[in-house]
């Protein structure tokens, strides 16, 4: 599939106005439904149900307009209050995290009963005729049988204003667990977790085939450099989406070598380069055009590639957290712990190779490497400044280095653990004035060694 449509579907899915829109249709094939039922039905039935009333046009049309009225009236004014705490809420932990607030699917479904209730009863509305009037200067009173309600449209836009309210009372509950901040960390990291369990087992193309041969089938070509065709970005933005298999399979198709130069989350501007191509003899106009559309861009940072930018997430709640203006540890620690879960999460996982070839073993494509040293220098470096100064955030950093230098891993990913352990005793030693905190990071620092040296 094209990485355009891949991506314009995402988006719209991810939207929202996507469930709204879904729930506001509904409702407009349920009011033709149901309004053609009742023409078929007539309403002789409703006389053997004791508990149900006829409806009067003048009554039905009351019922109706109470409804959509009041429908309309409380969507307006629970979505202005919405909206008003969330951007207080998000004026503190971070302006990036509003996204995560509109694509709640809970919120969408919310305002989506409010709307196509007050739709179906518009739709519903339309139907309901009077008898028609008698002539002016005549003593008939009119023509009952021209009247027509859709008595069983009506009772359904009734049901539906009571779940409305069922609905209301729901999201009441539901906006305060919303905007707090265990409940926001908490998400944002089960999202970086779902990230990696649905990226990193899917691969593009395949591995190589035998660890003795590994030098020589990672080498470029001798005459790459100087053979490559440059394919650069056609606008500015954000790369959002890379389409591996569709550039694998133009690889294949047409005998090339790729080295792309670009990461999902990365800006760029038409004179960016985004890939190397080789030979150049073998590349045409339509093959860059091919090559140039596997690449889509966007005005902001997403999440449907980069996960590097859901972690930054997290890293900004807690650099926020611990700035002298709001000084809560505390949040800076749950931002940590469950980026702790992330990076052990990546840790247990096979990574891509950067190097990926054909099924004869032929090398095709050259990607930015994935590692789990990028992902831990992400976290460790960006927040080390900010962690170093409190002496609650640096204990629990230093005790989530110990923790992830415990999980099996490899050597060098361990010693990287450490060299972060050290430059995080020494940053705090720079910061911390307390004597008795720096002796308890101190501790904690030769706990971590020890795990490291007992792990070997």
């Amino acid at each position: 599939m094209n990485a355009s449509i891949i991506t314009l579907w995402t988006r719209v899915r991810d939207s929202y106005w996507f469930v709204p829109s879904l729930l506001v249709v509904g409702s407009i094939l349920l009011s033709f439904a149901t309004t053609a039922l009742d023409e078929s039905l007539g309403s002789d039935w409703i006389d053997d149900i004791d508990w149900l009333s006829t409806n009067q046009p003048e009554g039905a049309r009351a019922v109706l307009s109470t409804v959509a009225g009041s429908m309309i009236t409380v969507a307006g004014v629970t979505f202005s209050m919405t909206i008003l705490s969330i951007s207080h809420t998000t004026s503190q932990i971070g302006p990036r995290l509003l996204n995560n607030f509109m694509a709640d699917k809970a919120n969408q479904f919310t305002l989506g009963v409010f709307i196509s209730t007050f739709i179906y009863c518009l739709m519903v509305l339309r139907t309901v005729r009077s008898a028609e009037s008698a002539p002016p200067g005549s003593d008939a009173v009119g023509d009952l049988a021209g009247a027509f309600v859709p008595q069983i449209a009506v009772v359904i836009g009734v049901l539906m204003a009571i779940a409305s309210v069922g609905v209301l009372i729901f999201f009441i509950h539901h906006i305060p667990e919303t905007i707090h901040v265990s409940n926001i960390i908490a998400n944002i990291g089960k999202g970086i977790n779902r990230h990696i369990d649905g990226q990193f087992p899917a691969r593009v193309g395949e591995p190589r085939d035998e660890e003795i041969d590994r030098q020589q089938k990672l080498e470029m070509p001798d005459c790459f450099d100087s053979t490559a065709v440059q394919i650069d970005a056609t606008t500015s933005g954000y790369l959002e989406y890379i389409d591996g298999n569709g550039l694998m399979q133009i690889a294949c198709q047409h005998d090339l070598v790729m080295k792309i130069d670009r990461s999902p989350g990365d800006f760029v501007t038409p004179a960016s380069l985004l890939m190397l191509v080789a030979p150049r003899e073998r590349i045409d106009d339509d093959i860059r055009k091919e090559l140039a559309a596997m690449f889509v861009f966007g005005v902001q940072r997403t999440t449907t590639q980069d996960l590097r930018f859901q972690i930054n997430q997290l890293v900004e709640v807690a650099m926020r957290a611990l700035s002298p203006g709001v000084n809560d540890p505390f949040t800076a620690i749950s931002c940590m712990d469950w980026l702790q879960s992330a990076l052990e999460n990546l840790s247990a996982r096979e990574l891509p190779d950067s190097h990926r070839f054909d099924e004869s073993q032929n090398l095709r494509l050259v990607a930015t490497p994935v590692t789990f040293a990028g992902f831990a220098s992400l976290v460790f470096d960006q927040l080390r400044p900010y962690v170093a100064a409190d002496r609650n955030a640096a204990l629990r950093m230093m005790t989530m280095l110990g923790d992830l230098a415990g999980q099996p891993m490899p050597s060098r990913d361990r010693r990287m653990l450490c060299r972060h352990a050290c430059a995080l005793r020494r940053e705090c030693r720079r910061l911390l004035t307390d004597r008795r905190a720096l002796h308890r990071v101190g501790q904690s620092y030769r706990e971590v060694v020890q795990r490291l040296i007992a792990c070997r």
